[in-house]
Order: structure tokens, then C-alpha cells, then sequence
């Protein structure tokens, strides 16, 4: 049976043809997602609707035949299988309510975690059973810190600094918190990586600006302790993808348990050549607006990437998801030529 070349890239393997993927690849920029969306109704019935979330995972795949699928899911799905009310708002992003404060934690449970996530399993194997064996199958689950964040706010929040707040003055309730998510999203990506799921990542998306102390504590740690669990049940690579970290890039990097770090838009191709490399192989960079552009500067810019991961283990991927004004067309030239070869 053939490996795909994504999971030999994560095994640190230099591939003659760089594998590619895009975050958010199934998304509101293809027609055939958005025509998929509107039959489902709301955003949640979609990731729960086992049929038209695979539907969606797959799009990618038949437009462009890249090397991998991720799964369609939300990092949020976990908030909502432990007991707080998850909507999301048309044009606004999602809700969660009450705000967590400690006595909410009182009454979050991992009990009914498998059921009320199994639908999305029921995805995963479906996808697997569709896609060639050539093509890896990527699940995945927020980090605790994000998805904290969002649990915190009740919404999305550009500055986490009132976040960071409540764990400085709530040390036991925000610890209480960060554990339980822990838990619930080791046990959620083991059973992705039994239906199937060949790669798993996690997703630090608001992970920018912070101390190295509270990053440490509050996302390279438990994303490392998450790791551990999944890698002693299951033998599936996992990247982190704590975005904006930086140089505190490395303290996951070198993490034996960490088998790829995605780079986000802001991280210089040459430090993550240099510094993490060495230790983990690298996915990602090319900033994803490039893309809406198009032509020579998106071209010149994959280039420059590729010819900076040269003889190294790498796998094309962008510095965060695709934006719905993406052109699908630019995105098969893209692919197209990554396709053609390293330099």
C-alpha cells in the first residue's frame, strides 16, 4: 500500500515533490461547499450531518487532488459536548454562553463526550473509506488555550489580555479548565485516530503575544501532555500550530512528541528552516492573501519558499486558512506548481 507523502514528509522524509494542503481548503471560496452549506442549514449541522461533512472534506481533493483531506469539524465542538451552549452568529463567527467562570466549570463534564462527538468519528471513517490510500486523512481539535479563549469571551477575542487576567486572578478554576481540556481533547483525537485519521493537529490559533512563562504553561505544556496521551494509544504524527508564538516556536519544535510545527504568516522562513527543522518537520508560511492575488508575486513567493526548505522535510501549506475571496483558480495554479518540483 502506498504512504502518503504526508505522512512520510512527518517522518522526515525529503520528497522530491513537496506534499501540499491548505488550511481551510474546504471552505466558502469553492461553490460546491457553499452550495453544500446551504443545504444543511446552520454551521453546526453541517459538522454533524455525517454525509454532507464528508461531502465538504472531499471537495478539496476532487478539485485539486492534493495530498491530504483535513476533516471538517470546528475546534468549538468540544465546549459543546461538555454541557456550554455553542451557536454560531451569520457574519459574526460563534457564540458560547454563559461566559466560563468557575462555577460554569462545576458543571462541564467529559461523561457524554464520545456520543455527542460521534457523529464527527463517523466522518472520519466515512472520508477514509472514500479517499485513495495515497491520500492522508488530517483530523484535528483546538489547543486548550484557544479554545479557552473562546469559552472565557464567549465569542472570539483579538486581545486574550483580559483572558490572561482571569488566570492570573482564577489560578485554580483556569488550571481546572486547561485539564479538562486536556483530557476531553486526547480522548477526542484518539478516536479520530481510530476512525481513521492519520494525522491529527492541533490548532493554537490565539496563541500570539503572550509571556514565555504563560505560553509555556498554558499552551506548549498541555499541547505536549496531549501529545503524549494520543501517541502512547495511537501511532498517528501530530502538528502543532501554535500561531504568533515566535521563537517560543521551539518549545514545541523539540518536543519529541511533536512530529511537524505549521509556521504561521509572521514567522521567518529562515529561523523555522534553521532553528526548527532540525527538530520537526515544517509545514506552511506562505501568507494565504498572496493567494487572492495570484500570479507572479503568489509564485515568487512559493518559490522562495520551497528553495528555503530545500533538502529538508517539508509540506506546503499556507500561514493560516484560506479567506473566502480566495480565487479557486489561483489555488490550482498554486498547486500546480508546487507540483512541479523542489528547485
Amino acid at each position: 500500500m502506498a504512504i502518503p507523502a504526508m505522512l512520510r514528509a512527518l517522518e522526515g522524509e525529503t520528497l522530491s515533490t513537496t506534499p501540499i494542503w491548505f488550511m481551510r481548503q474546504a471552505g466558502r471560496y469553492l461553490p460546491e461547499y457553499r452550495a453544500v452549506r446551504e443545504e444543511a442549514g446552520s454551521f453546526l449541522d453541517l459538522c454533524f450531518d455525517q454525509e454532507k461533512a464528508s461531502r465538504v472534506t472531499l471537495q478539496p481533493i476532487e478539485r485539486y487532488d492534493l495530498d491530504a483531506a483535513i476533516l471538517f469539524a470546528d475546534i468549538l465542538l468540544i465546549p459543546l459536548a461538555m454541557g456550554q451552549k455553542v451557536w454560531f452568529e451569520t457574519g459574526e463567527g460563534p457564540r458560547l454562553d454563559p461566559p466560563f467562570t468557575s462555577d460554569l466549570l462545576k458543571s462541564l463534564s467529559t461523561d457524554g463526550l464520545h456520543d455527542a462527538l460521534g457523529p464527527i468519528c463517523e466522518t472520519v471513517s466515512t472520508v477514509r473509506a472514500a479517499l485513495p490510500a495515497d491520500k492522508a486523512l488530517i483530523g484535528f481539535a483546538g489547543a486548550p488555550w484557544t479554545v479557552a479563549t473562546y469559552m472565557l469571551a464567549g465569542r472570539g477575542s483579538k486581545d486574550p489580555s483580559a483572558l490572561r487576567l482571569f488566570a492570573y486572578k482564577h489560578p485554580d478554576a483556569f488550571d481546572g479548565l486547561i485539564e479538562l481540556l486536556v483530557d476531553s481533547t486526547a480522548d477526542y483525537l484518539i478516536a479520530q485516530a481510530k476512525a481513521g485519521a492519520q494525522v491529527l493537529q492541533l490548532f493554537d490559533s490565539w496563541a500570539a503575544g503572550l509571556p514565555k512563562s504563560f505560553f509555556e504553561n498554558y499552551c506548549a505544556k498541555p499541547v505536549i501532555e496531549i501529545a503524549k496521551r494520543v501517541r502512547a494509544a495511537v501511532d498517528v504524527p501530530i502538528i502543532a500550530f501554535p500561531r504568533g508564538a515566535g521563537p517560543l516556536y521551539n518549545l514545541l519544535a523539540e518536543d519529541p512528541h511533536i512530529a511537524g510545527v505549521s509556521i504561521d504568516t509572521g514567522l521567518p522562513w529562515g529561523f523555522a528552516a534553521r532553528e526548527l527543522s532540525p527538530h520537526a518537520t515544517v509545514q506552511g508560511g506562505l501568507d494565504q492573501l498572496l493567494i487572492v492575488k495570484g500570479g507572479d508575486p503568489m509564485l515568487k513567493a512559493a518559490d522562495q519558499l520551497l528553495k528555503t526548505f530545500n533538502g529538508k522535510p517539508y509540506i506546503f501549506n499556507i500561514g493560516h486558512g484560506f479567506v473566502p475571496e480566495t480565487p479557486p483558480e489561483h489555488v490550482g495554479e498554486l498547486v500546480d506548481f508546487v507540483r512541479r518540483g523542489r528547485p
